[in-house]
Order: structure tokens, then C-alpha cells, then sequence
């Protein structure tokens, strides 16, 4: 059965930024919000990249990110997919980025993982014209990549530099 994304971006006019994931996982759809399982790194990660405290709700979310210029979306409008794994994807209709991009003066795209990357460059790369960085996944299922080493990776892909504290 395909599966409408079910939120919009985050973004404003103060993003130079843009993150994407793949598609929401079924907890995020639950949750209404973007890495909404308990074990996705990706609040952690941003928040030690931005050396804050872990945000603790939407409104705190999106407020993070933004305070930072940074974006959030998905590259996926629609899909198959069973449960929450990429793997499963078919049929992915990509997003209309041209939205972010009339809002926001994006100088950086940066992916969640491999599929969200594939399918940047595939469909939307031509519409940006950024090619993008690809940060391994913040997903539980990267079990391969620790905290530490996962929020190293990131802080270069967001900000060019290595962690030097």
C-alpha cells in the first residue's frame, strides 16, 4: 500500500542547510514528527553537534534546527515501504524540493544515509544543483556506527570540520 509523507518541512529563510532523510519510520509517523523511534541518534546527534541538550518535543525540534539554519525534510513524498525499512522501498515518488529552495538559500544538502542519498541524486539534484554529503544513517538499525563516531561524522558534514573540543 503506498504511503503518503505525512508532514511538511522544516524550514524558513534563515536555512542554509538541508537535511534529508529517506521516509518517515512508522514511529515517526505515529509521533508526527521527523526520527521519532526512541533509539534514532538523530536528536542526540544534532543536539551535540550544535552542543545543546536534547530536544524534547516538536516545538524544541524544530526550534534546534533552526536556530542553526538548518532544514529538515525527506526525499520521498510517496512509496511503498513495509514497516520502517529502506530496503523495502518501491515506488518512491521524490518530494518537490523546488519548495525549500524558493524559502530558504540552501548552500549545503546534506543525506541521511544511502537510500535518502541514491534518491537525492537521481531526482533531485537536478532541481538543487548541490551535490549533496552523505552522513551514515542515524537509524537503529546502523548499529555499526557508535554515538561518538556517528556525531564526528555529522559535525564534518555539517560544518567542514572535525570535532576539536
Amino acid at each position: 500500500m503506498t504511503q503518503q509523507h505525512p508532514f511538511p518541512p522544516v524550514v524558513d529563510g534563515t536555512c542554509t542547510i538541508l537535511i534529508l532523510g529517506s521516509f518517515p519510520s512508522v514511529k515517526s509517523r505515529e509521533n508526527a514528527f521527523y526520527y521519532g523511534h526512541p533509539q534514532n541518534r538523530f536528536w542526540r546527534v544534532m543536539a551535540t553537534v550544535f552542543g545543546e541538550t536534547v530536544p524534547a518535543d516538536v516545538a524544541a525540534k524544530k526550534a534546534l534546527l533552526l536556530r542553526h539554519g538548518v532544514a529538515l525534510w525527506d526525499v520521498i513524498a510517496s512509496c511503498e515501504i513495509n514497516g520502517s525499512a529502506d530496503a523495502s522501498v518501491k515506488n518512491a515518488v521524490p518530494v518537490d524540493v523546488a519548495r525549500v529552495m524558493a524559502i530558504a538559500p540552501i548552500r549545503r544538502v546534506v543525506c541521511n544515509g544511502a537510500l535518502a542519498a541514491k534518491l537525492y541524486r537521481r531526482h533531485l539534484l537536478g532541481v538543487t544543483g548541490i551535490e549533496a554529503i552523505t552522513a551514515p544513517s542515524t537509524s537503529p538499525a546502523n548499529a555499526a556506527w557508535s554515538l561518538q563516531r556517528l556525531t564526528e561524522a555529522w559535525r564534518a558534514a555539517i560544518t567542514d570540520r572535525e570535532d576539536d573540543t
